[in-house]
């Protein structure tokens, strides 16, 4: 050890959404070999850990001048911040360097965890925990009740796409979220203890799901085309649901022209001859020409959105407010 050395200093900063004593290898050296480790939060979550694995922690909350004097001699210490940080020690220690006139030592910044890619999707579950138990609006929503926000969601999110707007898209994306995991909030809290569910079981099935339906992901199944692929989709999933009917599990209540589409596609998919009901009415008109679109490959919603919406160009052009 060098007496004239001014030491080191090292902020070992972990992320919370990574279980506590999950710390990297370099972390754990660093805090077996420090001389001091200093953490200002007696209820670090860490500490346990650090305890178990033999590391003698000193609680206070030391100044930027403390932690110079303590390095001094060529002493390494470890700060291990407290969840929020601490800005004013890191303030302070870039006004000590600032200065010009401290023998500042070394400062490390060391994570001892990384976030995994997802892992703030464990905030949004925290903060909707929160809010079911706290907020006098949320507290009281039903799955009935959120049902029509769901549907309102969706049309933004597809409105975003359609518009190409990438900000938009990431907020709309964000709202349907919130919506999957209010209502798997919701649902833990069923009378029932066999039929409640939470987030976690969500996640869990659709999981299950996505590795059974891709066998050539997952398994020995070969695919090389998309044709492949929905083949092998459409397949597994007619062997899970057991289904009499190529029209079960078509949604009814889904807008008129997406539910025509829908049931020719099952119609074609499935080699059915079946030709379209004929009859009086512009819905018998609407069906033929939603059934030659998705024959076609042409989404008719999507279609009649896209027409919808040079119509409204049309009218504001007309009022004079297109500008």
């Amino acid at each position: 050890m060098n007496a004239d050395s001014p030491g080191r200093i090292v902020l070992l900063t972990a992320s919370h959404r990574v279980a506590p004593g999950l710390l990297s290898w370099p972390a754990w050296q660093t805090l077996h070999a420090a001389d001091r480790v200093l953490c200002p939060d007696e209820h670090h979550p860490q500490l346990p850990y650090l305890r178990e694995a033999g590391v003698a922690v000193e609680h206070g909350r030391p100044s930027a001048q403390d932690l110079v004097e303590a390095c001094a001699g060529g002493q390494t210490v470890v700060v291990l911040p407290s969840g929020e940080g601490d800005t004013t020690l890191t303030d302070g220690l870039a006004r000590l360097a600032g200065s010009g006139r401290v023998a500042m030592p070394d400062l490390e910044l060391l994570p001892g965890s990384y976030d995994l890619p997802g892992a703030r999707l464990l905030d949004l579950v925290q903060v909707m925990d929160r809010i079911r138990r706290e907020c006098p609006w949320s507290s009281r929503q039903t799955h009935k009740g959120l049902a029509k926000y769901g549907i309102e969601e969706a049309y933004e999110l597809v409105e975003a796409i359609e518009d190409g707007d990438r900000d938009e898209l990431r907020e709309e994306l964000g709202d349907v979220l919130l919506q999957v995991v209010f209502h798997a909030r919701i649902a833990e809290e069923y009378e029932d203890a066999d039929e409640a569910f939470s987030i976690d079981d969500v996640a869990g099935t659709i999981v299950e799901k996505l590795i059974h339906r891709h066998p050539h992901v997952f398994g020995d199944a070969h695919a090389e085309t998309p044709e492949d692929v929905k083949e092998h989709w459409l397949r597994t999933k007619a062997i899970e649901k057991q289904r009499e009917s190529v029209t079960d599990g078509v949604p009814l209540g889904q807008p008129g022209l997406a539910l025509a589409a829908k049931l020719a596609g099952r119609v074609r998919t499935a080699g059915l001859e079946v030709e379209p009901p004929s009859g009086e009415g512009i819905g018998y008109e609407l069906l033929a020409l939603a059934v030659r679109a998705e024959a076609a490959g042409v989404d008719p919603e999507a279609a009649l959105r896209a027409a919808g919406r040079a119509y409204r160009d049309a009218i504001r052009a007309a009022e004079g407010t297109d500008a």
